[in-house]
């Protein structure tokens, strides 16, 4: 028996592990040992073979498995793993991995979803707390607490680069912990729980909001706390909810069930128009949780944060909400935030909203004085094809359950600012505020009787210029639209 010793790690065991390969050791023979301070009395005495031998590649299917594998805590992983690589490259079974009765092969399964299922709890479950930000950039900072079952925090860290870039967290562990500054990604040791944070000030908004998305009519208490086991609730901020609404839900349930059908009230055009300048009354805004003592468009900005009315928060970055003053008396809605706005947070800042600001400013417009926003607030894309080169995010337009669901938040902008003029860009935003059938290209312009503001203008978006690739026709659609934009100044 031969005892080889590697760190607690992946890319330590392939490298011993092909060595032993070429060595053709089988795994009988071999102890593991995840131990940095064994000695290793093998590893020298393969330098010989391994330059008569030369290296080896293993099927990447093993590969991705394997390092799925090798963040389970079982200390047999290592050796269970070599076999199986025996059996792939001495043996000759290339289909091995495909063999899922083999005994070897569900038991390496079984760790493999035990280790995906715990990196589904960390990326569910992690709740950022903001404990400051940074002197010069002003840059938010936040710490989380996470105790997972498997090593899976390196593996699982891109996940929250790609998610948070835009602010500076650590999620603490204790065994180690990872730490992000905007440009690169730290590991340090993990800590005791008393180094994180309990409490912040928005835990209140996430406590508000969850508890007004909690519906009744559809609790499974079992279904949940399978999904979400009790050994989590002592770090969620929600966790003190959750027992009371679960005791209230048949409650509200059966007051939901005998309630009559509630019947919309005609509302006359004036009073319509008075509601939307009034927050607390502006339609279907009830769901959205705003603290009494502060319904400024930043407290909107940091519920919105948080919501999840819809999957497209699932892929994108972050919520991108409305910028501008909040009496600004013009207010621009596009469709959606694009690649370069969902990884900085800010609407129209990528190159369709470097081609609006050169048509503002042609039309007479300040782009500083006027709130712009989208009808959706999270990027919706999908991968550029296989073997199209660079990697990309690709636009995709957003449904119209999409939209519907990112509905209230407008509406509780165009309350909040109450503008004199609405610049509607694109066909997304102009079915989302004027109506659902609404056509740009036959409806372009001024549009006369509407409820929103005393004048709103529909207009194409400016990526829609981006996109013609006639030289000649782009210019002539670029002065009309600057057209477009002369009417809020008319």
């Amino acid at each position: 028996m031969r005892t080889v010793s590697i760190d607690p790690g992946f890319d330590s065991w392939r490298e011993k592990a092909r060595d032993l390969i070429l060595a053709k050791v089988p795994p009988e023979e071999i102890a593991w040992n995840d131990s940095s301070n064994s000695e290793d009395s093998l590893f020298a005495d393969l330098e010989s073979i391994n330059e008569q031998k030369g290296n080896f590649s293993a099927p990447r299917a093993f590969v991705d498995f394997a390092q799925l594998v090798a963040c389970h805590r079982n200390p047999d992983r290592w050796a269970r793993l070599y076999s199986v690589l025996y059996r792939i490259k001495i043996g000759g079974d290339r289909d091995l991995l495909k063999k899922h009765t083999d005994h070897e092969i569900h038991t390496l399964e079984m760790m493999a979803k035990a280790v995906r299922r715990d990196r589904h709890k960390m990326k569910a479950f992690v709740r950022f707390r903001k404990v400051g930000e940074t002197a010069d950039t002003k840059r938010e900072q936040f710490v989380a607490w996470f105790e997972p079952d498997h090593h899976i925090v390196e593996l699982t860290a891109p996940f929250f680069v790609k998610r948070f870039t835009g602010m500076d967290w650590s999620i603490l562990t204790p065994e180690k912990s990872i730490h992000w500054d905007g440009e690169e990604l730290h590991v340090t040791d993990g800590v005791d729980k008393s180094q994180a944070p309990t409490e912040d000030a928005l835990d209140d908004l996430w406590r508000g909001y969850y508890k007004s998305i909690f519906n009744p009519a559809r609790l499974k208490v079992k279904a949940m706390q399978a999904e979400m086991p009790k050994k989590y609730w002592k770090n969620l901020p929600e966790a003190p909810l959750i027992q009371e609404l679960i005791q209230a839900a048949s409650t509200r349930r059966d007051a939901m069930v005998a309630a009559e059908a509630t019947i919309p009230t005609p509302v006359p055009k004036n009073a319509y128009i008075q509601s939307l300048h009034t927050l607390k009354d502006a339609p279907q805004l009830s769901e959205i949780p705003l603290d009494p003592g502060d319904q400024s468009l930043s407290a909107m900005a940091k519920v919105a944060a948080t919501c999840r009315a819809c999957p497209l928060w699932e892929n994108a970055t972050q919520t991108v909400f409305g910028e501008g003053p909040e009496n600004a008396r013009l207010m621009i809605v596009g469709e959606q935030p694009g690649d370069t706005e969902d990884l900085q947070g800010k609407p129209f800042v990528g190159p369709a909203g470097q081609l609006l600001n050169e048509c503002l400013a042609a039309a007479g417009i300040d782009r500083s004085a006027a709130y712009l926003t989208n009808a959706v607030k999270h990027f919706k894309w999908k991968p550029s094809p296989a073997g199209a080169g660079r990697k990309r995010r690709l636009h995709e337009s957003p449904d119209q359950f999409e939209v519907s669901a990112c509905k209230p938040w407008l509406q509780a902008e165009i309350a909040r600012i109450a503008p004199n003029t609405i610049i509607l860009l694109g066909a997304t935003a102009a079915r989302a505020v004027i109506r659902p059938d609404f056509k740009i290209t036959k409806e372009r312009g001024l549009i006369e009787q509407s409820q929103l503001a005393p004048r709103v203008i529909a207009t194409v978006h400016p990526s829609y210029l981006l996109r013609l690739p006639d030289v000649e026709r782009r210019k002539q659609e670029a002065l009309q639209f600057v057209q477009d934009l002369k009417l809020a100044v008319s």
